[in-house]
């Protein structure tokens, strides 16, 4: 394999996994956000009161995007890997 085409694939991935990571972050961020807003509004400082509706918000986004997340990695991998695997 040629170190250009394994550079590429290695960047392909990063950048999969990017994609496929940044729902689930964006609504950690989000939630955290809000959530500190609140705490901060009303000078409550419970740490389970952040944890609890944070993992409700990455649970529910990860359920709803748990589709696009495989079909991303699967046409990865039926593009970009199974070839390169076929080939050598």
């Amino acid at each position: 394999m040629d170190e250009a085409v394994f550079f590429d694939t290695m960047r392909h991935g990063l950048w999969i996994s990017v994609t496929m990571s940044l729902p689930i972050l964006s609504a950690a961020l989000v939630a955290g956000v809000t959530i500190g807003l609140f705490q901060a509004l009303t000078s409550i400082q419970e740490m389970t009161l952040t944890f609890v509706p944070k993992l409700a918000a990455i649970v529910a986004v990860f359920w709803l995007s748990m589709s696009f997340m495989t079909e991303r990695l699967t046409a990865f991998f039926q593009s970009w890997i199974i070839p390169l695997i076929v080939e050598v």
